[in-house]
């Protein structure tokens, strides 16, 4: 077992390797030599040693590069080189931060780091200054560019596109720590999603589970990239959110399947956190009038599909009904809060089975 009581394996974050690397290049800038491996301290105090990948030493500037270990978590920049390369700037700089190569530029408001800026996170500049600061200087002045391998093609597999982050990945970490399958990343880019929406002056947003729904909330309302939320199974995560930075409209669109789990109250639509509850189906089968052989079946059915597709064969309005419920919890969820909430219900064509409204 880990720390973390899994026995998966954590790992570090780009900004912890972004840390390092700009540490080891610092020192070798200092003293001609690199450490290696070379240790940094976390938010949390735990100081992990990294091994570097590369080293290159010049008159003016050192780089140093890491391969990021994201432990056994599913990360898309697992074994990417982050390398930093640093050179000293002219007195009273402070730490100048720019994007290389891979590294993505801020274009959008209302993430933590204005437009125009390399898309480096608070907490890992912070992370760089701290492990900077033990080289022996406690405010260096120094330009510290980060940059990391074939981050322009990786970013095409995140959301930077709709946040406005152009030209590569960011660089992210709170911690310095990934926890595998903890879903801190996708949640936090939930949030930057409702961040950039509201200030760039959208009033109506879409959460989708998935590709096809999210495609078809896109075309049926006509919304603009940056209104739509990748909310994936965190229906919870994006709705607690709006509560607190609210919109005035948002749409959950979905499948029968997922919106049904959200109709029966489930927060979190992934399978380890519940099932369909084709009981709870049956009885809205048979308060929709359905006959006693359709309840049974739907109660044993092995699918969400089935139910679907027996309650469509009688003719009964199975899609309007999880609709409906599953917008009444996702109004509570959102707690008073001056959002206007509806559930869009697609089939897996993407064709609208149902819409319900306030």
């Amino acid at each position: 077992m880990t720390e973390h009581g899994s026995s998966l394996r954590p790992g570090w974050t780009t900004g912890a390797c972004a840390a390092a690397a700009a540490k080891a290049a610092w020192t070798a800038l200092a003293s001609g030599h690199f450490p290696d491996p070379v240790t940094i301290p976390l938010p949390g105090g735990q100081r992990p040693a990294f091994a570097l990948a590369c080293e290159h030493l010049g008159p003016d500037e050192a780089m140093a590069g890491i391969v990021k270990d994201a432990g056994d978590d599913p990360d898309v920049t697992h074994g990417a080189l982050v390398q930093a390369r640093l050179r000293r700037a002219p007195a009273g700089a402070g730490i100048v931060f720019r994007a290389g190569r891979g590294v993505g530029t801020v274009t959008l408001p209302g993430l933590p780091i204005p437009p125009g800026e390399p898309a480096i996170n608070p907490v890992p500049r912070r992370m760089i200054a701290a492990a900077l600061a033990e080289v022996g200087e406690a405010h260096p002045d120094v330009v510290v560019e980060i940059a990391i391998a074939a981050g322009e093609e990786i970013a095409t597999r995140t959301m930077n596109g709709r946040l406005g982050i152009v030209g590569g990945l960011s660089v992210l970490g709170t911690t310095g720590i990934v926890v595998p399958y903890s879903c801190a990343a996708w949640i936090a880019s939930i949030h930057r999603g409702i961040d950039v929406a509201r200030a760039t002056g959208l009033r109506h947003v879409a959460g989708a589970t998935g590709r096809t729904s999210e495609q078809a909330i896109a075309a049926l309302d006509g919304l603009p990239d940056q209104a739509l939320i990748d909310m994936g199974d965190f229906v919870g995560g994006m709705l607690k959110y709006l509560r607190r930075h609210p919109v005035e409209r948002v749409t959950v669109a979905g499948g029968f399947a997922k919106l049904t789990k959200l109709a029966q109250g489930l927060a979190d639509l992934h399978s380890k956190r519940g099932g369909i509850d084709r009981d709870w189906l049956a009885a809205r089968v048979r308060a929709l009038g359905g006959s006693g052989p359709l309840v049974a079946a739907v109660g044993g059915a092995n699918s969400a599909l089935e139910v679907l597709t027996l309650c469509q064969g009688a003719g009964l309005p199975i899609a309007e009904t999880v609709a409906a419920a599953a917008r009444q919890v996702a109004e509570a969820l959102v707690d008073g809060a001056p959002v206007a909430v509806d559930v869009a219900l697609f089939d897996r064509e993407g064709r609208l089975l149902a819409r319900a409204w306030p």
